[in-house]
């Protein structure tokens, strides 16, 4: 791929795939699906979090970043007690924002969030939201210094694509920061599709974490972010309309019926 640089929270990577830590049958997998995906930042519940070499972050590959999420939290205040427990665990300053009220939806509460981003970065974090694709809540997160926004594609953990499409195109279309499609994404396909549209980066585990084969469907979900990057950093072509008709990619004319015969 042609050299595209990808910097977020002041650090420069080389993987615009994020994956997560959670429901996989056995945490010890983890280290190889993090290879095969080549990510370079993984997601960690702060309630999984111990101090010292235990727990989920001793599976987890000394290069990559952490990005502790505050799942769990229902308000902003909650959300920053989370995130100071994962600085004090050595967890780093960057934090994944969620607040979530709603326990059968799972949605993000917008205000919220964008009140723990404020607080956050007052604290000294570097917080990415998780956020519903509204302009108007990530544009109040990007004010109060959010990193990226992340925008769930669908409701978190259901596998069903890009069902918040349009809301996205808006955001990589106005935001000004990264914006991370997350939740949701089911298949590569998914995922390329959002890499496709502009988006700067994709966090998934769902998907990964309860495939067949985790370690091979971490790397077909390398593959589709990197195919999708690639197409849209070289442009995708436009779709014609169907009364159109069709066009052939060689010409036709001459072809048969004007071809000479040959006796």
């Amino acid at each position: 791929m042609m050299h595209d640089p990808f910097t977020v929270g002041g650090v420069a990577l080389k993987s615009r795939l994020f994956i997560g830590t959670g429901k996989y049958g056995a945490d010890g997998i983890i280290p190889a699906v993090a290879e095969a995906s080549g990510a370079e930042v993984i997601t960690v519940a702060m309630r999984r979090v111990e101090k010292g070499n235990q727990g989920i972050t001793s599976h987890i590959p000394a290069h990559m970043r952490l990005l502790p999420n505050t799942s769990g939290a229902r308000t902003a205040e909650e959300a920053l007690r989370l995130a100071r427990l994962a600085r004090a665990a050595g967890c780093g300053n960057w934090i994944k924002i969620e607040v979530i009220a709603d326990s059968r939806y799972l949605l993000p509460d917008g205000y919220q969030t964008a009140k723990a981003v404020e607080l956050m970065v007052r604290d000294g974090f570097v917080p990415f939201p998780y956020i519903n694709p509204d302009l108007y809540v990530a544009r109040d997160c990007a004010s109060a210094g959010a990193a990226a926004v992340m925008p769930l594609g669908a409701p978190i953990g259901t596998n069903r694509g890009l069902r918040t499409k349009e809301m996205i195109a808006i955001l990589i279309e106005e935001m000004d920061v990264p914006v991370v499609v997350d939740a949701g994404l089911g298949r590569p396909s998914h995922a390329c599709e959002a890499m496709e549209m502009g988006a700067s980066a994709c966090l998934v585990n769902t998907a990964i974490a309860v495939a067949r084969d985790p370690v091979a469907m971490a790397g077909a979900f390398r593959a589709a972010v990197e195919a999708g990057r690639a197409a849209w950093l070289v442009g995708l072509a436009a779709p014609r309309a169907r009364t159109a008709g069709a066009e052939a990619s060689s010409p036709l004319t001459g072809f048969l019926r004007n071809t000479p015969t040959v006796a």
